[in-house]
């Protein structure tokens, strides 16, 4: 597994190997010995996948805030999506920046985005399908939201002329200035 850091420390580009022949391939997504060796503990509970069938559609930004705080690996298992990741752990020097990789069906990348941060996405291709670890269950008293076009992020989503298709919650969503973050940073 190829992994790289990000601009954002703990948000992490992963890559598993594939194994191709006349058949297609074989690909280990995750392993808990991998990831250890890295120094990565992490204990996935939950795993989560959703599809989008419009090119522009957005789902973030989300987090889940503490006792329900979830670490986030995601991958793309049919179609492009641009996955994003924003540091909201105040006292953080990297408050309120973003990270985004592309992770479609044909890198095989995946996001690792560790609670502290929002995490969004938007679809490049239609049917695009997202699969992702969760570190806790869902907790709907915990769940939570920021814009995703808020101008003090700053975040280029590469719309080229798309219109984004939002869920309700989305669009309600405060800005990132009225929102308390539930999470500090620990240095």
């Amino acid at each position: 597994m190829d992994i790289q850091k990000t601009a954002l420390e703990g948000v992490l580009i992963l890559t598993p190997k594939r194994f191709g022949d006349a058949r297609g391939f074989f690909s280990e997504s995750w392993s808990r010995r991998v990831l250890l060796e890295h120094g990565l503990a992490y204990d996935f509970v939950q795993d989560n996948h959703s599809l989008s069938a419009k090119v522009g559609t957005v789902r973030g930004l989300h987090f889940q805030s503490p006792p329900h705080a979830q670490d986030k690996l995601v991958r793309c298992g049919r179609g492009r999506l641009f996955d994003v990741a924003v540091d909201i752990r105040k006292g953080s020097p990297t408050y309120g920046q973003w990270v985004g990789e592309e992770l479609s069906f044909e890198n095989g990348k995946q996001l690792l985005v560790p609670a502290g941060f929002l995490h969004g996405f938007v679809t490049r291709e239609p049917d695009t399908e997202i699969v992702y670890k969760c570190s806790d269950y869902y907790a709907p008293d915990c769940d939570g939201a920021v814009r995703f076009d808020d101008p003090d992020i700053g975040m280029d989503w590469a719309l080229d002329g798309v219109e984004p298709l939002l869920s309700d919650k989305d669009a309600a969503a405060p800005l990132l200035a009225d929102f308390d973050s539930p999470f500090t940073w620990q240095g």
